[in-house]
Parts: structure tokens; C-alpha cells; sequence
């Protein structure tokens, strides 16, 4: 019985389609907000208003002239000048604190007149001074800064160290007590300087350096030599004694109280000397510093 013919045929071939053009490629837009446009313009609009009004006040303002310019220069200098002196500045820090003192005294059945410095050591009116500028007197006066003028009297004494302490009847209302420095401290050949009243001219000042520490010297009051002097060479003469001896800080740091002269004559060749403030200031049992 003939096989019946199978009904599949290979398939038809498939058309080839024609290739399609590539897509076109477009340029992306870049957008710029319209409000960073208006920030910007803003901004180069200030820039220009500002420079325009800069070149404005530059070009009003009127060059200086070679005079005007010598006149700054000189005010310039002037203003830059250096600081007072040393024995300038420590004198209007003690000026205040140094006293004339006078005495009346009999000798040899004459009477007589001597005077000399003085320092104020507290508000209570506690003067330190020199023995021998006050030993014998039958009558102490004491002339402060200001001018008011008041009896004294002895109230303490170191005889071996020639340094006395008066007290005044009738202080100012107003005392200005001077600084105690330390005498430790000093090395010679720092600046020494000498406030007192020499041969009774007031509030005298003299300057030099410190000569020589731990000096050993006759004073007028004693019958042996008094060791841990100072030796300076400020100049003092008679009406000096008990005036202080101060450092470049305005401190007292020591009492005058003797003048070397190989003479007879008292009058000032180099050499002076004083009583630390530590020992001296001791006499009214005061601290030292």
C-alpha cells in the first residue's frame, strides 16, 4: 500500500532585511539658571560701582607736599624720644620722703647751728638719720617736702653704726614713706644715686656707681672701724649725713653717714659711705625690706 507523502517541506529562507541607518546622535543642551546669570551680573556690577568710586576719592585727594612730609618726619622723631635719667626718675620717686634736718646745740659755751638729711621711714613719722647729726642738740626741727616744718626728738639709736631715728611732734597730714630696697643685692659698679641737702641746699641730687661693698671705715660717731659699709662716689658733703643712699629703682638701700678726705677739710674727693638700710632701718625695729 503506497506510504502517503509526508506533508513537511524545509522552510522558506528568511528575507534579509536592510540594514537601518545608525540613530543620529544629538548635542546635549547645557542650560544655565537664569537667577545664577542675574548673581553674576549682579556681582560684576558692584565690582565696577566699587572700583569707579575708589578711583574717585584717590584722584580728589590731595598729594602732600615736601614740607608736609618734613613735618610728619620731625613729629616722628620727636615722638620717639628716649626715657628720662636714671637720677631723674629715682629722684621724683623719693623727693617726697627726704627731710631737712636743723639742730641747736651749745658747744664750748657757744651756740651753734648744724643741719642735715633725713629720710621718712613709716606713716607714724619714724625719720631715719645720722647720730651725729642730731647727738648733743638741744633742739631738732625737721622741714618735710611739702614745707611743713615740726619739732623732733630722739627716739631710737645704733652708737656703733651712727644711725639715729627721730620722731616728729607734728607730722604733715600726708607722709610718703620711702621704699626699702636690699643691700644683698648691690654689686659694685651698679648705679648709685644721692638724695639730700648739702650745706643746707634742699632736695640735692648726685649720681655715680657703687665703689666697693663690705668696707670697713672710722664713721664720726664711733671709735672703731664700722665693717659692711657701702662705698659709692655720688658726691655728698656736710648736710648729706643721714640722707639715702638709693638703687637705680628708687630704694633705699643704704644711710649716708661719712665722707673719706685724707684732709682736714670736709669736703667730698671721691668717696662715700653708708650704712645698709637693713642694719640702719634695724634701729627703729622696723623689717629691712
Amino acid at each position: 500500500m503506497p506510504t502517503r507523502a509526508s506533508a513537511w517541506q524545509p522552510p522558506a529562507p528568511r528575507r534579509a532585511e536592510p540594514d537601518k541607518p545608525p540613530s543620529e546622535v544629538k548635542p546635549r543642551r547645557f542650560h544655565i539658571p537664569w537667577q545664577n546669570l542675574a548673581l553674576i551680573g549682579a556681582g560684576v556690577l558692584i565690582a565696577l560701582v566699587v572700583l569707579f568710586t575708589y578711583n574717585a576719592l584717590q584722584s580728589r585727594q590731595p598729594r602732600m607736599t615736601e614740607r608736609e612730609v618734613k613735618q610728619l618726619v620731625a613729629q616722628a622723631m620727636s615722638s620717639a624720644t628716649p626715657p628720662p635719667p636714671t637720677a631723674a626718675r629715682v629722684y621724683d620717686i623719693i623727693a617726697s620722703s627726704v627731710v631737712l634736718i636743723r639742730t641747736q646745740e651749745v658747744k664750748d659755751g657757744e651756740p651753734g647751728e648744724g643741719s642735715g638729711s633725713g629720710v621718712v621711714l613709716d606713716q607714724s613719722g619714724n625719720i631715719l638719720t645720722s647720730l651725729h647729726v642730731v647727738q648733743g642738740a638741744s633742739e631738732i626741727e625737721v622741714i618735710f617736702a611739702d614745707g611743713t616744718v615740726s619739732k623732733a626728738t630722739v627716739a631710737g639709736a645704733l652708737g656703733d653704726k651712727d644711725i639715729a631715728v627721730l620722731k616728729a611732734s607734728e607730722p604733715p597730714p600726708l607722709l610718703i614713706p620711702a621704699t626699702l630696697g636690699n643691700p644683698a643685692m648691690l654689686q659694685v659698679g651698679d648705679e648709685a644715686i644721692v638724695v639730700g641737702n648739702p650745706f643746707g641746699l634742699r632736695h640735692t641730687v648726685t649720681a655715680g656707681v657703687i665703689s666697693g661693698l663690705n668696707r670697713s671705715f672710722k664713721l664720726p660717731n664711733t671709735t672703731e672701724p664700722v665693717e659692711g659699709l657701702i662705698q659709692f662716689d655720688a658726691a655728698v658733703n656736710p648736710g648729706n649725713s643721714g640722707g639715702p643712699l638709693l638703687n637705680r629703682d628708687g630704694e633705699v638701700v643704704g644711710i649716708v653717714t661719712a665722707l673719706a678726705n685724707p684732709t682736714d677739710q670736709s669736703v667730698f674727693i671721691g668717696i662715700g659711705f653708708a650704712v645698709p638700710i637693713d642694719v640702719a632701718a634695724g634701729a627703729a625695729g622696723s623689717p629691712p625690706f
